[in-house]
């Protein structure tokens, strides 16, 4: 019993201890995760990321005992639930963490049972298949298979599994035949916590592409009124001194006055003026 209370202070110490040195600590789920792939993932995240597993319990222990140095830590105890969760410190930034745990997941092949991540749906066409047997595991799965011109076809589109639901195992093992492997095994974020801040997986899950899409959206749009609008910025300024310039030259040259940046202008149009007048006057 005094072995058991000593192995439980030492982890819980360790876990608190690892939150105290990190800058970002985050709540993970490695239910279904695969030990081999646990491996490989904690192995890619060395130097990144430390990874601890432990009982629910003794990581809510620990959390709010480093609460005490770590003000608002304690909003992660509600996300440790009784299964399998980690604990993953960092001093990468939430965001830039997330990311990195997103690349190295991996897609595995489905036994049956497990709950769809995806609609699952096959597309119709050709398989590499010959014909045989295998026509009638595809039938059995639910997927139209046939045989034409000694080719083993799906002929038409077929949703064999929609998302959140079970894979029945015939469904299964036609997809490991076929080569798909519809799970994705991976340490599932439910949230990260940084400087008081706890950032669920809905706001870590952003589109880098399309935030970088809708800034410069967003600057066209307000270099644009401020161009309209007359309004001066560093950026704008340039653009106004040119549409200044140029009326400028505009109105100078339409008022006749002679300036450096008209007087090629007005030559020309004295010029074309002269040129007419000669012309009617030959004429007349």
């Amino acid at each position: 019993m005094a072995h058991t209370r000593s192995w439980k202070s030492e982890n819980m110490k360790q876990l608190s201890d690892s939150m105290k040195s990190a800058k970002v600590v985050g709540i993970v789920s490695i239910t279904g995760l695969p030990a081999a792939q646990f491996q490989q993932i904690r192995k890619k995240l060395n130097g990144v990321a430390e990874i601890h597993v432990s009982r629910a319990k003794l990581i809510k222990m620990a959390i709010a005992q480093a609460e005490k140095d770590i003000h608002g830590l304690g909003q992660l105890q509600e996300l440790v639930s009784r299964d399998q969760t980690a604990l993953i410190c960092s001093n990468q930034n939430p965001f830039s963490l997330f990311r990195t745990l997103e690349k190295n997941k991996t897609h595995l092949a489905a036994r049956g049972g497990e709950i769809a991540p995806d609609d699952i749906e096959i597309k119709a066409g050709e398989t590499s298949f010959k014909p045989g047997p295998i026509v009638g595991e595809l039938q059995k799965a639910g997927l139209p298979a046939s045989i034409e011109g000694g080719k083993v076809v799906i002929k038409k589109d077929k949703m064999l599994v929609r998302k959140g639901e079970a894979i029945p195992p015939a469904v299964a093992s036609a997809l490991t035949r076929m080569e798909i492997f519809p799970l994705i095994a991976g340490l599932e974020v439910k949230a990260m916590f940084e400087e008081g801040l706890v950032f669920r997986k809905d706001v870590l899950q952003v589109d880098d592409a399309q935030i970088l899409s809708d800034l410069s959206l967003a600057s066209r749009q307000a270099l644009s009124l401020a161009v309209k609008g007359r309004y001066f910025t560093p950026q704008s300024v340039r653009y106004l001194l040119g549409d200044a310039h140029k009326n400028a030259v505009n109105l100078s040259v339409n008022a006749e006055i002679p300036t450096k940046e008209t007087v090629n202008f007005l030559l020309s149009k004295a010029s074309a003026q002269a040129s007419a007048l000669k012309k009617k006057t030959g004429d007349a």
